[in-house]
């Protein structure tokens, strides 16, 4: 293992000793140093995951948060120097992580966590303006072909458990009292504006906005999904300024 590997090695796990070979230039205990510098760097990623989960901590406190952190920080380095992309794939590790497993829907609150900060940070895009929207609307013999784009912040989240009532009972200090955490739901993630917002959708409205993003057409999308209600699907995401270009183009 080269030097680099090794200093990084020990960065991220406290139980091994400071690397050989470290030394400090005003005389100071070289090991004392690196403790210090190790201290940060993992308090630095906890934080980090912290700053992108706080539902999650919530749900299980800041102690076994922060203990769950140290774990997984072990074992999953930063790839990136963006600390808004460590812990992408803490909802999987979570899955296997034995001591959470009394909390059955943490990993999916974590994924919902995830489709936020991914869609706070995904690019922007104009949104179609309404002339546009019901020019396409009004041609009954295009609408059967025309594909339709979804911003690119826009994601959407099956879950087994009542992800989106659970993430936000916390957004407004309620408790879990009187929601059935066993309700499988679906998350509409988007960033409307600088807003990221989140909302329950019917299971055939998230085959269908699933089936758009593939780049189905809008009547391959519908005859994909489960009975829905579209206008309400189509008008949620207008409202939300979700749909950005149409193929083929419609012009107002």
């Amino acid at each position: 293992m080269s030097i680099q590997a090794t200093f990084s090695a020990a960065l991220l796990d406290i139980s091994q000793p400071c690397p050989d070979g470290l030394c400090s230039a005003n005389g100071a205990d070289p090991a004392n140093r690196f403790a210090v510098y190790r201290n940060n760097v993992q308090g630095s990623l906890s934080n980090a995951l912290a700053d992108s989960y706080p539902v999650v901590m919530q749900l299980v406190g800041e102690e076994f948060f922060r203990a769950m952190a140290g774990v997984f920080i072990q074992n999953h380095p930063p790839h990136s120097p963006l600390m808004s992309d460590y812990g992408s794939d803490l909802a999987d590790f979570i899955s296997g992580f034995e001591p959470a497993s009394s909390v059955p829907y943490l990993a999916d609150v974590a994924r919902l966590e995830r489709l936020r900060t991914l869609a706070y940070h995904a690019a922007d895009a104009s949104p179609l303006s309404q002339e546009q929207i019901a020019a396409a609307f009004a041609d009954q013999e295009a609408l059967s072909n025309l594909q339709i784009g979804l911003h690119p912040s826009l994601h959407v989240l099956d879950s087994a458990f009542a992800v989106v009532d659970i993430w936000a009972a916390h957004q407004h200090d309620n408790t879990l009292a009187g929601i059935d955490l066993n309700q499988a739901q679906q998350a509409l993630i988007l960033r409307n504006g600088l807003e990221v917002e989140v909302f329950a959708v019917d299971h055939g409205a998230s085959q269908f906005i699933r089936q758009l993003k593939a780049g189905l057409s809008l009547t391959q999308a519908l005859e994909s999904a489960e009975a829905f209600d579209l206008s309400q699907t189509l008008a949620l995401l207008i409202s939300r300024h979700a749909l950005t270009h149409f193929h083929p183009k419609v012009s107002p």
